[in-house]
């Protein structure tokens, strides 16, 4: 799983490596969920994180979308 990024740092970003990245954190968030269905999962603050980062991530490519009309 990436790093927490800082929404300046996405906003340096190009959509297609944002959309690479959310990709890639649904697949850790999937993960992590089946991590703690089978017990095996001892980070659960990744969570929060994950959500956040999607979150961040969603935000900017909003952002983008308004700011390319």
């Amino acid at each position: 799983m990436s790093k927490v990024s800082k929404a300046t740092q996405l906003r340096d970003k190009s959509v297609e490596e944002l959309r690479n990245e959310k990709l890639d954190l649904q697949r850790g968030l999937f993960n992590l969920r089946m991590q703690k269905a089978t017990g095996q999962l001892s980070k659960s603050h990744q969570f929060k994180e994950s959500r956040r980062q999607i979150a961040r991530i969603n935000t900017v490519l909003g952002e983008m979308k308004e700011g390319g009309k």
